[in-house]
C-alpha cells in the first residue's frame, strides 16, 4: 500500500517553474474598468512591490488582486472599482505572491512595465513580509 501524497502549497517549492511567470483568468468586477471580468493576466512570480503596481498577493491566508498602494497613510491594497473597500494592511499577514505584467481583454494585449526605483530610494520596494 502506497502512502498518500502529501499536497503541496501553490506557488512553493523547489520547481524551476514556480519561477516563471503564470497566467490566471479575471473572476469578478473588483478591478474593472483596468482588470475586467474574465479577462486573462500574466503574473510574474516575486516576493516585492511598489506602490501603484498590480499584484497577486495573499493577505490572512486569503488570495487577492488588487493595487498596491503605499504612501503616507500607509499600506494598503485598493481596487479599481470603487464599490470595494481597500485592505489596510497595517497589522495583518500578507504576502506578495506576483506582478501582473501583462493583460489579455479579447486578444487586446497591454503590458504593464513598472520603472526601477532610484537606487538612493531603497524604501519603494516591499518584501513579502510587507516590510521594506
Amino acid at each position: 500500500m502506497s502512502e498518500p501524497a502529501t499536497e503541496r502549497p501553490p506557488l512553493e517549492g523547489p520547481g524551476c517553474s514556480l519561477h516563471e511567470p503564470f497566467a490566471l483568468q479575471v473572476l469578478g468586477d473588483e478591478m474593472e474598468p483596468e482588470l475586467p471580468d474574465r479577462c486573462v493576466i500574466i503574473v510574474e512570480p516575486t516576493d516585492r512591490c511598489r506602490d501603484g503596481m498590480f499584484v497577486f498577493v495573499e493577505v490572512e491566508g486569503v488570495r487577492w488582486l488588487r493595487q498596491y498602494r503605499h504612501d503616507a497613510d500607509g499600506e494598503r491594497l485598493v481596487a479599481c472599482n470603487p464599490l470595494y473597500p481597500q485592505i489596510d494592511l497595517k497589522g495583518l499577514e500578507w504576502q506578495v505572491l506576483g506582478v501582473v505584467i501583462q493583460r489579455n481583454i479579447r486578444r487586446r494585449v497591454k503590458h504593464y512595465r513598472y520603472t526601477a526605483e532610484p537606487e538612493a530610494d531603497p524604501g519603494g520596494m516591499t518584501d513579502a513580509t510587507g516590510s521594506a
